[in-house]
């Protein structure tokens, strides 16, 4: 049995984090010749940024604002990091809840192989915090592959 990716996806923050797995999904592109895709989500959230009551005003940017700076952090991202991709990087800036927009995004364009870091966090703090590796891990169709930070170390549970 032989395994084969075609597409492979990198779920971005444009953190630290996610850059961590960022040389483990270029090898995969690489040895499977396979087409990287290129994702950020613009986190839905920036809908609460406001006063409550009906007299509020938005306290955050509006979400135009938003998207382009995601846009163009993405640009200067591909132009950073993935100039020497050989083929052609697709990319997409959304907005929404990171897990759910991850997994539509695999689904709606055949996505065989998702690599994303993760913190590794333990369980209280994962209680507080949420993981969106985690809810891909659980929910998407394809695999997953989950790059723990470098710095990460072994804590036994």
């Amino acid at each position: 049995m032989s395994i084969e990716f075609e597409r492979i996806l990198f779920p971005t923050d444009f953190s630290d984090l996610s850059r961590s797995a960022l040389p483990k999904a270029l090898r995969l592109v690489e040895v499977f010749d396979a087409q990287l895709h290129c994702l950020h989500v613009v986190d839905d959230a920036y809908r609460y940024w406001s006063a409550m009551g009906p007299e509020s005003i938005p306290v955050g940017p509006p979400l135009e604002d938003l998207l382009d700076l995601a846009r163009t952090r993405m640009k200067d991202f591909c132009q950073e990091h993935l100039a020497d991709v050989k083929h052609e990087v697709l990319t997409e800036v959304t907005v929404g809840r990171a897990f759910f927009e991850i997994i539509n995004y695999a689904r709606n364009h055949d996505i065989g192989l998702i690599v994303m870091g993760t913190h590794g966090r333990g369980a209280f703090a994962h209680l507080l915090l949420g993981s969106t590796t985690e809810n891909v891990v659980r929910k998407a169709s394809c695999a997953v592959m989950t790059v723990r930070a470098p710095d990460h170390g072994f804590v036994m549970p």
